[in-house]
């Protein structure tokens, strides 16, 4: 077993936190909002600290999972941050979507300081993290991998490496740029379906079994239908993360025009209020 950091415990981190330390690792975690920690601490087995710096001392494993990259760079190079004490020989994980830029930076650094970093965004929602089933896509060495891939398993039913630092968080940009897509075509369908006068609940059984299904059919569908949105990745994080992808379009010369349009109607859904629905919330716009 291993001495384990991890950093962030939000809707997403504190029960990827918690498999980790029910694997049997022992785990020190810390949260912004003390509260959060003293929780965890007294739901699972382990210790929390005053700071990143000191929850990261002695680890053989750190893991970050924050907001953005202004929070990863407080919580890593910031005064207290983890890269003011991590043992040379440790390696960190960063499941934070950030930039892929930021993901090159810390890499480099890590080297310098005698560590190693993979970032390793996830993906599947507040649901995939409860059930310890996430997605995991890593950019970093092969070394790195193979040392830290028995720990990511814990929380993960998907793990891969995807090559150099960066290129985990480039694949979640694709992630996020074929979800947007996916839920408005999902949106417009089930609207349109609703408004011909169809049994939207026969529809999806039928084509959900055909070369229409998707994750999204299947596990957003009857929560679009009853007009709920409280199931998981919230809007305000989508726009984050397609800020990213669409700022990184510019920088490979790609274009994305439907994500563009999509980003756009999710704004639309914060003025409306629904800063913490979910991403299916794009629906409402159609039928309100």
């Amino acid at each position: 077993m291993n001495n384990v950091a991890f950093i962030g415990l939000g809707v997403m981190g504190y029960p990827m936190a918690g498999y980790i330390s029910k694997a049997g690792h022992d785990v020190t975690v810390y949260n912004r909002t003390v509260v959060k920690a003293d929780k965890w601490v007294a739901e699972f087995k382990g210790s929390k600290a005053d700071t990143p710096a000191k929850a990261a001392e002695g680890a053989d494993f750190v893991f970050t999972c924050v907001g953005n990259d202004d929070d990863l760079k407080e919580v890593t190079i910031g005064k207290n941050g983890i890269y003011t004490t991590i043992k040379k020989g440790s390696i960190y994980i960063d499941n934070t979507t950030a930039s892929a830029d930021i993901a090159r930076k810390l890499a480099k650094s890590a080297e310098a300081h005698g560590f190693r970093f993979l970032d390793a965004p996830v993906s599947g929602g507040q649901a995939g993290a409860e059930n310890g089933a996430l997605t995991v896509m890593v950019g970093g060495s092969k070394i790195a991998f193979e040392r830290a891939k028995p720990i990511i398993d814990c929380y993960s039913k998907k793990v891969k490496l995807l090559g150099t630092s960066g290129n985990g968080q480039l694949a979640k940009m694709v992630n996020q740029i074929c979800i947007a897509g996916l839920v408005q075509g999902l949106s417009e369908a089930i609207n349109f379906g609703v408004k011909s006068g169809l049994n939207m609940e026969d529809v999806i059984d039928v084509i959900s079994k055909g070369a229409a299904q998707s994750w999204q059919m299947e596990n957003r569908y009857k929560t679009m239908l009853n007009d709920k949105f409280d199931h998981g990745f919230a809007v305000d994080w989508m726009r984050k993360d397609l800020k990213i992808a669409m700022e990184e379009a510019k920088n490979n010369g790609s274009l994305l025009p439907v994500t563009e349009i999509v980003d756009k109607y999710y704004s639309e859904i914060q003025e409306m209020g629904g800063n913490r629905w979910d991403t299916s919330s794009l629906i409402r716009r159609l039928s309100k």
